[in-house]
């Protein structure tokens, strides 16, 4: 009987966390349609002028605030060896490597 209702109990749980993603899903895809209203001093009236402008987020902006329009990852392939070849470059320029013929000292 107990088995039973631990069954029910986790079911409950498991229709309830289905239930919270999809109202979730739904509220960010209705979110992303939204449109924001641009912050403007107050005029004489006290109330804020609203210009159902898209607001995007600062990370799609450069630094002087204009849109980027260029791809935000871009992925290369290269061979494994001239992966290597990066890395011994990288590591043979850096301030602790001594050199083959310096490491039996």
């Amino acid at each position: 009987m107990l088995h039973l209702l631990y069954i029910l109990a986790f079911t409950i749980l498991a229709l309830i966390a289905v239930s919270n993603l999809i109202r979730n899903l739904l509220m960010f895809s209705r979110e992303r349609d939204r449109t924001y209203p641009a912050r403007s001093p107050q005029n004489s009236q006290g109330s804020y002028s609203a210009s159902p402008r898209s607001v995007p987020h600062p990370e799609l902006l450069d630094t002087a605030g204009n849109i980027i329009k260029d791809p935000l990852l871009v992925i290369r392939s290269i061979s494994v060896e001239d992966a290597r070849q990066q890395l011994d470059a990288l590591y043979e320029s850096s301030p602790g490597y001594k050199g083959e013929n310096q490491e039996e000292a």
